[in-house]
């Protein structure tokens, strides 16, 4: 376990490294004002709503409501201990935090199992390769690979290998080298026998392709047969350091491309990948066996915008990129769709016409999303038959009203108008009709659009009076520690009327017994509840004068103290009519005194 880092090396790590530096590595940040906007990261949205402050380091998103600094950014983000965040933060800004980090690799887990996985899995990518392509039992398997069209390049780049033919090499290798044997189970790397708790090989005889994590770390393996056993693919079980729903494969490596083109070219399968590779797409990437995961749509806005999805042609395929665009589009993305002919996968048509062909015929020729659901959803219908015709032409239109752009609804309206001879005038009347429909439909669902991945959706309902007042006079107290024990002193002993506001005061009072002068992104590391940071956070981005005149404080302190004593009239009032109600006048007009001092007091 590695040892904890120093506060002072913290600070510096806090002083050292910028926020927006940082969260550019994953979200595409524009300037606008003083602070930069992008996509959140945290959540499905295609309009920017995720800002980042320079001046206070600190990020909020104002549509699902998460913030934090940069620390909080990391961890929330890639599932990592605070610990782990400061390691990976301070090795970008070449700061020696002068520990043990226990074995040397400071932006990995710091469990010694954790780093038994990785370092079990890197060691047999190693040895796999060597095997493919620099020993006598590897030949006949680097043979097969040259002879499917795989270069020597290729094979290097994605580290391709092969394992032996044996049932116990692997277990032993491991074994010599230390690694425990009920660890490498839990890796996946080989099988616990329940007639006597022997261990054997996972993977024999097979050509091996290694699955890399976002940083290039060898996290799974999938093995390829080599002739006709079952299954053609044997891949790495789900284990703590692989999760199929959170990887692209080839991401690593494609990710400097992404970055520059804000292009990528979305694979059903790695094999897909590693042919694209070859003919010249550098920028692809592929799901490992699973649907399209709002952890994958997370992965990919973080550098690109436009997505193309390259499936196969098969009805499997299409039904698949369909579900894949709807996902991306949901997203915020553009997306095209590359069609293969003849049922054939990528793979199969590289072969048949080269690399330039795919490049310029199936990538560059890819259709609009929208120009793809129009063969989508011809599929099975005969377009000579009337009542196959009007639903087809509905369900274009309706497809059609879900375009945001006046431009793109006629040209598609033009189109269809076109095709089927149809008034153009008739259409445009049907779109808005349906576009209506819908409206009042998605009005009265209680569905959210887009569901958050990490934090739930804000409440935008309009707050009373003492809440927007308290939460003023917490921004003011961040700002100015003299304001803080001002607020205190003015409060006379009484508190906030929202707990979690009050939480957050009791915290920054503290924090200011340690700390002489307010530091916004200093303070959400001193916070230790998540909500709270998050709110802080959204205070923190709030729009309040430079100075906070005596005025205004006062009628902050006012609307926070009124609010107890309005609830006490309301208290007073239902005992009021409880008194009436049994004839008992006098009680009540002595009630009725006490309310109306509690008036006069407001």
């Amino acid at each position: 376990m590695a040892e904890r880092i120093a506060e002072e090396k913290i600070n510096q790590i806090r002083q050292s490294v910028d926020i927006v530096e940082v969260i550019s590595d994953y979200v595409q940040l524009k300037k606008q004002g003083r602070n930069y906007f992008g996509l959140c990261p945290f959540h499905g949205e295609s309009t920017p709503s995720f800002s980042v402050s320079i001046d206070k380091q600190i990020f909020h998103c104002f549509g699902c409501g998460a913030g934090g600094n940069v620390f909080s950014f990391l961890m929330e983000l890639e599932g990592i201990s605070f610990q782990e965040a400061a390691i990976k933060l301070a090795a970008k800004a070449n700061i020696d935090l002068e520990i043990n980090l226990s074995g040397g690799h400071g932006e990995k887990k710091f469990s010694e199992e954790h780093q038994a996985f990785l370092g079990a899995h890197e060691l047999l990518q190693k040895f796999y390769h060597h095997l493919l392509v620099n020993t006598k039992e590897g030949q006949h398997a680097l043979e097969y690979l040259l002879q499917r069209g795989f270069t020597r390049e290729a094979i290097d780049k994605f580290q391709i290998g092969y394992s032996l033919n044996s049932w116990d090499y692997v277990f032993k290798f491991l074994s010599k080298r230390d690694f425990p044997p009920e660890w490498m189970e839990k890796a996946g790397l080989i099988i616990k026998r329940e007639r006597d708790g022997t261990y054997f090989d996972r993977f024999r005889d097979r050509i091996m392709f290694p699955i890399f994590d976002r940083n290039g770390n060898t996290i799974a393996f999938s093995g390829r047969t080599l002739g006709a056993d079952e299954p053609k693919y044997l891949n790495s079980p789900e284990t703590p350091i692989f999760n199929k729903s959170k990887i692209l494969y080839n991401y690593h490596n494609a990710k400097p491309n992404l970055k520059k083109s804000q292009f990528a070219v979305l694979f059903e399968g790695f094999a897909d990948v590693i042919s694209a590779d070859r003919a010249g797409v550098e920028n692809g990437i592929a799901t490992m066996g699973t649907s399209l995961t709002d952890e994958h749509i997370a992965l990919l806005r973080q550098n690109v915008q436009s997505v193309t999805i390259c499936y196969d042609s098969d009805k499997p395929g299409i039904e698949a990129a369909y579900r894949a665009g709807n996902h991306l589009n949901n997203g915020g993305f553009q997306v095209k769709v590359a069609m293969m002919p003849d049922g054939m996968d990528p793979d199969e048509y590289i072969k048949k016409n080269g690399p330039e062909k795919f490049r310029n015929e199936v990538i560059g020729a890819s259709l609009t999303w929208m120009a793809f659901k129009f063969l989508y959803f011809r599929r099975g219908k005969n377009l000579q038959h009337e009542g196959d015709r009007l639903a087809y032409i509905e369900v274009v239109i309706k497809e059609i009203s879900t375009l945001n752009k006046a431009v793109e609804r006629d040209h598609y309206l033009r189109q269809l108008a076109a095709e089927f001879s149809l008034s153009l005038d008739a259409l445009k009347q049907q779109q808005k009709e349906i576009f209506f429909a819908e409206k009042r439909k998605s009005t009265g669902s209680k569905q959210p659009v887009n569901k958050p991945i990490i934090v739930q959706k804000q409440d935008n309902k309009l707050k009373p009076k003492h809440y927007t007042a308290e939460r003023r006079l917490i921004a003011h107290m961040l700002k100015d520690r003299d304001v803080a024990y001002k607020v205190q002193d003015l409060l006379q002993g009484d508190t906030f009327n929202i707990d979690e506001h009050q939480a957050i005061i009791t915290y920054l009072l503290s924090f200011y017994e340690e700390h002489f002068q307010s530091d916004s992104s200093a303070f959400l590391s001193y916070i230790q509840d998540d909500n709270l940071r998050r709110m802080v956070a959204n205070i923190e981005m709030m729009p309040i004068n430079d100075e906070l005149t005596n005025h205004e404080l006062s009628d902050y302190i006012k609307q926070v103290l009124n609010y107890q004593k309005l609830l006490k009239i309301k208290e007073k009032e239902v005992e009021q009519k409880e008194a009436e109600r049994q004839s008992d006048f006098t009680k009540a007009a002595a009630i009725a005194m006490e309310i109306l001092q509690l008036r006069k007091s407001l």
